[in-house]
């Protein structure tokens, strides 16, 4: 008990006093100060072993209480030194067992992502790849559908092609025919003409000479009826 007030009468208050320093504020630390002076001075001055010492003993005593008390500090300082390197290496230890298990989660984490990441990119190529199959597929239908349409119109064109040049042929063979008819009816026909033209021609010649003939007989008939009425004769 005197080594504690000694020690807080000099103003060394240990563990508990820095503990306390750092939740005070300055002037209500200086105000606990005063207080605890004039008790630790009240204490000393109701101690009558104390005040009847003699100034040898005084000093004595307070020789032995302040050794005493450096020792009890030195003590105290090597324990707080040590709890203080305790509380530092658990500290490290933690905050090395923190950071490795941040890094642990961390790397989790990032693999997880990149696993997902993966996933999600594995899933997108499989869908595109689906995407751009199926647009292949539906692009060589298409493809094959206009191929078949064109080669059915093609065919189709071709057909109605072969056919109107076989009824323009066939037109064409007929108009020849016929004009083939034409011409040889035409011909025929002049023929017959030409043949009924030669036999008028001989007919008329003949009737001319008939005529002729038949004017040659009268005439020589009307000489000899003339010459035969007439009174010479």
């Amino acid at each position: 008990m005197a080594d504690k007030n000694f020690l807080s009468w000099v103003g060394f208050k240990g563990e508990e006093s820095n503990a306390s320093k750092t939740n005070l504020a300055a002037g209500s630390a200086s105000l606990d100060r005063i207080r605890e002076l004039e008790s630790q001075l009240n204490d000393l001055r109701s101690r009558r072993d104390i005040t009847g010492l003699s100034k040898e003993e005084f000093e004595i005593l307070a020789t032995e209480t302040a050794m005493s008390i450096i020792r009890t500090a030195q003590q105290r300082e090597a324990k707080a030194n040590s709890s203080a390197e305790k509380v530092l290496n658990e500290s490290k230890k933690l905050a090395s067992s923190t950071l490795e298990q941040a890094e642990a989660k961390a790397k989790s984490l990032l693999t997880q992502a990149e696993s997902r990441g993966r996933k999600y990119i594995e899933a997108a190529e499989s869908d595109a790849s689906d995407i751009l199959s199926q647009a292949n597929s539906e692009a060589e239908d298409l493809l094959t559908s206009k191929k078949r349409e064109g080669g059915a119109i093609t065919a189709t064109a071709k057909r109605e092609a072969d056919r109107l040049i076989l009824e323009a042929s066939t037109e064409v063979s007929e108009y020849r025919n016929w004009l083939a008819g034409v011409i040889s009816e035409a011909e025929r026909l002049y023929r017959i003409q030409s043949q009924s033209l030669d036999s008028a021609e001989n007919a008329i010649s003949q009737s001319r000479a008939r005529l002729e003939s038949a004017f040659n007989r009268l005439a020589e008939l009307q000489k000899q009826v003339v010459s035969a009425i007439s009174p010479d004769g």
